[in-house]
Protein backbone atom coordinates (compact mmCIF):
# COMPACT_ATOMS: atom_id res chain seq x y z
CA UNK A 1 0.00 0.00 0.00
CA UNK A 2 1.36 3.78 -1.03
CA UNK A 3 2.07 5.83 2.25
CA UNK A 4 2.53 9.12 0.49
CA UNK A 5 1.02 10.62 -2.02
CA UNK A 6 3.14 13.38 -4.98
CA UNK A 7 1.72 16.09 -6.18
CA UNK A 8 3.34 19.83 -7.50
CA UNK A 9 4.15 18.66 -11.02
CA UNK A 10 2.85 20.31 -14.25
CA UNK A 11 4.61 22.06 -17.01
CA UNK A 12 7.43 24.01 -17.09
CA UNK A 13 9.34 25.98 -19.71
CA UNK A 14 13.21 24.89 -20.47
CA UNK A 15 15.34 26.60 -17.41
CA UNK A 16 12.43 26.72 -15.22
CA UNK A 17 12.20 25.24 -11.66
CA UNK A 18 9.19 23.17 -9.75
CA UNK A 19 8.78 21.97 -6.14
CA UNK A 20 7.35 19.01 -5.92
CA UNK A 21 5.65 17.70 -2.49
CA UNK A 22 4.91 14.32 -1.07
CA UNK A 23 2.76 14.52 1.40
CA UNK A 24 1.38 11.31 3.79
CA UNK A 25 -1.80 9.36 3.51
CA UNK A 26 -3.86 9.64 6.61
CA UNK A 27 -2.30 6.64 8.97
CA UNK A 28 0.84 6.66 7.22
CA UNK A 29 3.81 6.07 9.72
CA UNK A 30 7.01 7.66 9.41
CA UNK A 31 10.55 6.56 7.90
CA UNK A 32 14.42 6.74 8.29
CA UNK A 33 15.02 7.45 4.86
CA UNK A 34 13.02 8.28 1.53
CA UNK A 35 13.50 8.73 -1.78
CA UNK A 36 12.42 10.55 -4.95
CA UNK A 37 12.95 8.49 -8.23
CA UNK A 38 11.28 9.39 -11.69
CA UNK A 39 10.10 7.54 -14.49
CA UNK A 40 10.57 8.79 -18.22
CA UNK A 41 8.66 7.14 -21.07
CA UNK A 42 10.20 3.90 -22.41
CA UNK A 43 12.90 4.12 -19.27
CA UNK A 44 13.71 2.58 -16.35
CA UNK A 45 12.96 4.26 -13.03
CA UNK A 46 15.63 6.04 -11.58
CA UNK A 47 16.70 7.13 -7.97
CA UNK A 48 17.11 10.87 -8.00
CA UNK A 49 17.28 11.75 -4.47
CA UNK A 50 17.54 10.55 -0.96
CA UNK A 51 16.88 11.93 2.51
CA UNK A 52 17.22 10.40 5.78
CA UNK A 53 15.88 11.30 9.00
CA UNK A 54 19.05 13.30 10.85
CA UNK A 55 19.07 15.59 7.16
CA UNK A 56 21.79 13.80 5.08
CA UNK A 57 20.99 13.60 1.45
CA UNK A 58 21.81 11.56 -1.74
CA UNK A 59 21.64 13.12 -4.69
CA UNK A 60 23.56 11.24 -8.02
CA UNK A 61 26.46 13.49 -9.13
CA UNK A 62 24.58 13.96 -12.31
CA UNK A 63 22.10 15.88 -10.78
CA UNK A 64 23.70 17.93 -8.24
CA UNK A 65 23.31 21.91 -8.02
CA UNK A 66 19.65 21.65 -9.86
CA UNK A 67 17.86 18.77 -7.10
CA UNK A 68 17.42 19.85 -3.53
CA UNK A 69 15.50 17.44 -1.21
CA UNK A 70 14.36 18.45 2.21
CA UNK A 71 12.13 16.95 4.94
CA UNK A 72 9.60 18.25 7.70
CA UNK A 73 9.56 15.18 10.40
CA UNK A 74 6.82 17.13 12.10
CA UNK A 75 4.91 16.80 9.52
CA UNK A 76 6.08 13.83 7.73
CA UNK A 77 6.52 15.73 4.48
CA UNK A 78 9.16 15.49 1.64
CA UNK A 79 9.91 18.04 -1.00
CA UNK A 80 12.04 17.81 -4.10
CA UNK A 81 13.12 21.03 -5.77
CA UNK A 82 14.25 21.24 -9.13
CA UNK A 83 15.64 24.01 -10.52
CA UNK A 84 17.38 24.60 -14.17
CA UNK A 85 14.61 22.09 -15.66
CA UNK A 86 15.85 20.32 -18.58
CA UNK A 87 13.42 18.41 -21.12
CA UNK A 88 15.47 15.52 -19.80
CA UNK A 89 13.99 15.85 -16.56
CA UNK A 90 10.66 15.33 -18.01
CA UNK A 91 9.38 11.88 -16.12
CA UNK A 92 6.38 10.85 -13.48
CA UNK A 93 8.35 11.58 -9.96
CA UNK A 94 7.79 9.11 -7.42
CA UNK A 95 8.14 9.52 -3.82
CA UNK A 96 8.85 6.09 -1.51
CA UNK A 97 10.54 5.26 1.59
CA UNK A 98 13.55 2.98 0.86
CA UNK A 99 15.59 0.83 3.27
CA UNK A 100 15.02 -2.10 5.63
CA UNK A 101 12.08 -0.62 7.38
CA UNK A 102 10.27 0.31 3.48
CA UNK A 103 9.56 -3.46 2.85
CA UNK A 104 6.09 -3.82 1.35
CA UNK A 105 5.37 0.07 0.63
CA UNK A 106 4.00 0.61 -2.79
CA UNK A 107 4.58 2.96 -4.90
CA UNK A 108 2.11 6.07 -5.37
CA UNK A 109 0.64 7.68 -8.21
CA UNK A 110 3.32 10.15 -9.05
CA UNK A 111 2.97 13.34 -10.25
CA UNK A 112 4.28 14.22 -13.75
CA UNK A 113 6.62 16.69 -14.44
CA UNK A 114 7.22 18.26 -18.51
CA UNK A 115 9.42 20.47 -19.96
CA UNK A 116 8.46 22.16 -22.28
CA UNK A 117 8.61 25.54 -24.41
Amino acid sequence: QAQFVESGGGLVQPGGSLTLSCTPVPGARSFDHMGWYRQAPGKQREFVAGIARGGGTTIPESLKGRFTVSRDDNKNTVTLKINNLQPEDAAVYYCKPFGSTATGVSWGQGTQVIVSS
